[in-house]
């Protein structure tokens, strides 16, 4: 099968996301930094009553709270973003990759019907898929695809 087809057939199950780790709304940004080392994550899912409402990342940490001199004992509500863009075990693989291109996202919390966190999706998890399910697709890229080999490369 070709790969346009595994991407648009296959589910985001397949991809097995991570288990989430998650933070209060009202905890400290210490707190989510204590977390994010202590499970050695670059993402939190931040709830209230146990429903996805934010995440927090490492580029918040950077953009959000060291860049503007913010105390590290502010409430997550402050810095985290809001209504992030979420993906279900059900999507397409496809659109997971679409919306992590599009939004520039390195994560995407997986939910489910209730709204509530079951998973999250990195980029490394896709990466992963592809090498392990097109390995030949993938190790044969040319570094540069705008050059033009005269002769095969390699073994």
């Amino acid at each position: 099968m070709a790969l346009a087809d595994n991407l648009r057939i296959e589910s985001v199950s397949r991809l097995a996301p991570s288990a989430p780790h998650y933070i209060d709304y009202q905890n400290s940004i210490a707190e989510a930094i204590k977390l994010m080392r202590k499970h050695r994550v670059g993402c939190l899912l931040v709830c209230r009553e146990h429903k996805l409402i934010g995440v927090f990342t490492e580029r918040d940490l950077l953009t959000r709270v060291l860049a503007k001199n913010l105390s590290i004992e502010q409430k997550m509500e402050r810095v985290m973003t809001h209504n992030p863009v979420c993906i279900t075990m059900k999507d397409p693989i496809r659109v997971a990759i679409k919306k992590m291109v599009e939004g520039g996202y390195r994560h995407l919390p997986v939910i489910n019907e209730y709204h509530i966190p079951i998973g999250i999706l990195s980029v490394k998890r896709v990466i992963h898929y592809l090498i392990e399910y097109f390995p030949d697709l993938i190790y044969n890229l040319p570094s540069d695809p705008n050059r033009i080999f005269m002769q095969l490369n390699g073994a």
